[in-house]
């Protein structure tokens, strides 16, 4: 086994799974348009810290895509040039994929910190194609899909984008957080693949098929989940952030199939920890998994019966994320249980 291959492999996964969870506080905290252009902040490499920085200055130099706000809009610099005393309107071009106009320091800091976390994850999963090559020879499939993953990155990257061009469109964000479940999944199945058997899990075909079944649930459950998800935010935009008891006032069905669901989620894996014990399969990661559910679980029920307090969408969401990779992953040991398994 390649130890310094499959650490990269675990560090671009930790960075991923922070990326989710930057987001997380990102929607949280409502500053998904801190930074309104893409891939610089209001035109800078680092963003402004004060108001006056996007403000028309006399005798300022300004560099080409450079931003302003000018008549609570976002002009673009279309050269490099120094302002003299009076405002010239031909050094200037609308900014035309959105006409959201509003600087927040706060939210302007929350969102690019969103970003470079993206960008560490980009750069480690780059590293990571890099070291695969090594084993180009000896295991094609591992070098072939630590290049996929750099290729996800970058269509992360773009999805992202068009994030923050569409305003936030939630159905935007609900394909950006399934393309990190892929991702997630991708770097998982590298770890696995780049490891040393561990002869302590038994197969069981029976086992195997219903932990294909759990992950299978999961996902409807993240597709529900994100359903309702773009529902409320209609809502905090109709009724504002205030009226956190209203709302899900006409929710959708979808809505009920998502909460019945968590019952048969939560049966399911319970019948899978109590199979896996009473036969000494081995794979421990399933109480993990016990685990992250019923605090998921937890988090949707204190939003519906509690208001959605502070902290339990965001909460929620990289829960459902966390579930998905020890699912996952214990696919892959149930599939490949009993197999011999060469590492790199």
């Amino acid at each position: 086994m390649n130890l310094r291959y499959r650490k990269l492999a675990k560090i671009s996964l930790v960075l991923v799974y922070l990326v989710i969870v930057a987001g997380a506080v990102v929607r949280m905290t409502g500053s998904g348009m801190g930074c309104p252009d893409w891939p610089k902040c209001f035109g800078y490499y680092i963003p402004p810290t004060e108001a006056s920085d996007l403000e028309w200055q006399p005798g300022r130099e300004y560099k080409k895509g450079q931003v302003i706000i000018w008549n609570e809009s976002l002009l673009v610099a279309t050269g490099t040039f120094t302002t003299d005393t009076t405002y010239r309107p031909e050094h200037w071009t609308p900014y035309t994929r959105h006409d959201y106009a509003v600087f927040n320091a706060f939210h302007t800091w929350t969102e690019f910190i969103n970003r470079l976390f993206g960008a560490l994850a980009g750069l480690a999963t780059l590293f990571l194609a890099v070291v695969s090559f090594r084993y180009r020879k000896k295991r094609p499939a591992i070098t072939l899909l630590s290049c996929l993953v750099v290729l996800a990155m970058g269509f992360q990257a773009w999805l992202g984008a068009t994030v923050v061009y569409s305003v936030l469109e939630p159905a935007k964000i609900s394909v950006h957080m399934f393309m990190a479940l892929a991702i997630i999944a991708l770097l998982l199945y590298l770890i696995h693949a780049s490891g040393e058997k561990e002869g302590s899990h038994l197969p069981d075909s029976t086992t195997r098929t219903l932990l294909i079944l759990a992950l299978g649930l999961t996902l409807v459950q993240v597709l529900l989940g994100t359903q309702v998800r773009q529902f409320v935010d209609e809502q905090v935009d109709l009724l504002g952030t205030q009226a956190k008891d209203q709302w899900l006032e006409g929710v959708s069905w979808k809505f009920y199939v998502h909460r019945s669901f968590s019952v048969l989620v939560v049966l399911l894996n319970g019948y899978l920890a109590y199979r896996i014990r009473q036969k000494g399969l081995g794979f421990q990661n399933i109480y993990w998994v016990l685990a992250i559910i019923g605090v998921t679980v937890a988090s949707g029920t204190a939003m519906f019966y509690l208001d959605f307090p502070f902290a339990s969408q965001p909460l929620h969401l990289v829960l459902a994320a966390l579930l998905f990779g020890f699912q996952f992953y214990l696919v892959l040991e149930v599939i490949h249980a009993g197999r011999q398994h060469n590492s790199l």
